[in-house]
C-alpha cells in the first residue's frame, strides 16, 4: 500500500489557496496527486472569510506546530516575506523534512544557508514557483540544460511592470495612471516598491544565475534600476527608434579569461531596458513574464507564460510537490540527494564592479536647441570610448531640444565619466532619462 504523504501549508492566500484546491481535486491530474493529503495548514488570522473551504481541525494560527506536526512529511512555504519563512524553514529541514517554496525574497537571500542544511539533512528545498509563476525555468535549468555552457540569461520576470509598460506603450498611458489602475485590478500592491523599482525582478535573476551558472549570487550586489521614473515619452521615443521598453533582469558570463581564483565573473543588472522589436521577448505582453535562456551547444530557447496569480504558481507548486512524492512512493528519501534535482552549487561565482558591466544604453538629455549641440555630445561620448549608434534630436518645445543617444556597447564606467562632463555643458540642461537597450 502507498502511504499518503501528509503536507503542511503555510500560507492559504492566493498561492496556498490555489494549492489546496488542486489536491483536494485529483480527478483527471497525475496519479501521484492523489497520495498527497493537507494534514494542517498555517492562517494568519482563523476568523477570516476564505475562498476555500476547509475542516476547521485543519487549520492553526501557530505555524510552528505545522513544522511540528508528526503528521507532516512535507512542509510547503506560501507565506511569503522573509521572517517568519526562512526560521520555519530552517526548522522544517532540522526536523528531517522536504520543503517546497515560492518565495524568492528567502531564496535570493539565504538560498545558501537552506541548500547547505538541507543537504547536511538529506531532505530538498524545491522552488519552481519562486520564479516565473507557472513557467517551468527551474527545473529546465537544473536539468535539462544541464549539459550546456550557458552564456546568458535575459528576462521579464515581474508581471506588474510589464503589465505597466504594455499600456504605457499601446495606450500613450501615464506611469502614475497606469499604477493606479494595475492596484485596482490586483496586479500591484498597495505598495508597489518590490515590483515598480525592481527589487523583485533582482530576488528572481539572482535565483536564475545562481541556478544557471552553478554558483551562489551576492543578491545585495545586484545593480537594481526599477520603472517609477519611466516617462511616457521615452517609451513613445523608444517606439519610432523600432524598440520596446521591457524590465529585464540580466545575467551574463564574463570571458572565461577573467576567472579569478576559480572564480566565475558574471554582469548581473535589472533595468528598464529597449528591446527591438524582432527581439523574442519584444511580444511579451500584460502580464506575462518570459526567460530567454542563451547557451552552447543549444543557441536560445525562450520560456514564456504567466508569470502570477493563484492558479500558475499553485502549479508550479504543486510540481514540486509531485517530485517529492514521486521519491517517496520509491522510497528513495533515505538514500543519497538526486545532485540534479537538489541543485548544488558546483562553482565559486562573483558579480563584477557596476562599472564593469559592457552594455548598450538609451539616454535623453534636454538642451538648448542652439546650433551644434549634437556635435559637442558626440565629442564628449568620443573622447571617452563611447560609440555612438545613433542621434536623435526630436520636437523641441519652449526653446528646449530632446536628444536622444543610443550607444553600442560600452563599459558603464566610461559611459558615466561621459555623462557627467556632458552635464557640464552649458547648453545641457539635464539627463533626463537613461535606460539599458539590447
Amino acid at each position: 500500500m502507498v502511504m499518503k504523504i501528509g503536507i503542511g501549508l503555510l500560507g492559504l492566500g492566493t498561492v496556498g489557496t490555489g494549492v489546496a484546491r488542486i489536491l483536494l481535486e485529483p480527478k483527471g491530474r497525475n496519479p501521484l496527486v492523489s497520495n498527497v493529503h493537507i494534514a494542517k495548514v498555517a492562517v494568519r488570522d482563523l476568523n477570516r472569510p476564505r475562498k476555500i473551504e476547509l475542516p476547521s481541525r485543519l487549520l492553526t494560527a501557530d505555524a510552528q506546530s505545522v513544522v511540528d506536526d508528526p503528521n507532516v512529511q512535507l512542509v510547503v512555504e506560501v507565506m511569503g516575506g522573509i521572517e517568519p519563512a526562512r526560521t520555519l524553514i530552517m526548522r522544517s529541514i532540522a526536523a528531517g523534512k522536504s520543503v517546497v517554496t515560492a518565495n524568492k525574497a528567502v531564496i535570493a537571500r539565504h538560498g545558501q544557508e537552506i541548500a547547505a542544511a538541507a543537504e547536511a539533512a538529506g531532505v530538498y528545498v524545491l522552488i519552481e514557483a519562486a520564479v516565473g509563476g507557472g513557467i517551468p525555468i527551474i527545473e529546465p535549468l537544473k536539468q535539462s540544460l544541464g549539459g550546456n555552457k550557458i552564456t546568458k540569461v535575459s528576462g521579464i520576470i515581474n508581471g506588474t511592470t510589464n503589465y505597466i509598460l504594455t499600456r504605457m506603450e499601446q495606450e500613450g498611458v501615464a506611469y502614475e495612471n497606469v499604477l493606479k489602475v494595475a492596484q485596482d485590478l490586483g496586479y500591484a500592491e498597495a505598495d508597489p516598491a518590490a515590483d515598480v523599482e525592481g527589487m523583485d525582478a533582482a530576488d528572481k535573476i539572482s535565483i536564475l544565475s545562481g541556478l544557471a551558472f552553478g554558483g551562489a549570487i551576492n543578491r545585495e550586489l545586484i545593480q537594481t534600476q526599477g520603472i517609477s521614473n519611466l516617462k511616457s515619452r521615452d517609451v513613445d521615443y523608444a517606439t519610432q527608434l523600432g524598440y520596446r521598453v521591457k524590465l529585464l533582469g540580466i545575467a551574463e558570463r564574463l570571458n572565461d579569461n577573467l576567472i579569478e581564483s576559480n572564480s566565475l565573473p558574471l554582469a548581473v543588472w535589472v533595468q528598464p531596458t529597449l528591446v527591438p522589436f524582432n527581439h523574442p521577448l519584444a511580444g511579451v505582453n500584460g502580464v506575462n513574464n518570459a526567460i530567454l535562456i542563451e547557451g552552447e551547444p543549444i543557441g536560445e530557447v525562450m520560456f514564456y507564460g504567466p508569470g502570477a496569480g493563484s492558479g500558475p504558481t499553485a502549479s508550479a507548486v504543486v510540481a514540486d510537490i509531485l517530485n517529492i512524492a514521486g521519491i517517496y512512493q520509491l522510497g528513495n528519501l533515505e538514500t543519497k540527494l538526486d545532485p540534479l534535482l537538489a541543485a548544488h552549487s558546483w562553482r565559486e561565482c562573483h558579480l563584477v564592479d557596476p562599472v564593469d558591466i559592457r552594455k548598450r544604453n538609451y539616454v535623453r538629455f534636454k538642451a538648448e536647441d542652439t546650433p551644434g549641440v549634437i556635435g559637442r555630445i558626440g565629442t564628449h561620448f568620443g573622447d571617452r570610448g563611447v560609440s555612438i549608434q545613433s542621434i536623435v534630436q526630436f520636437d523641441s518645445s519652449n526653446e528646449d531640444a530632446e536628444i536622444v543617444v543610443i550607444t553600442h556597447k560600452v563599459r558603464q564606467g566610461e559611459l558615466e565619466e561621459s555623462l557627467k562632463a556632458i552635464k557640464q555643458l552649458p547648453e545641457i540642461k539635464g539627463l533626463a532619462s537613461y535606460m539599458g537597450c539590447i
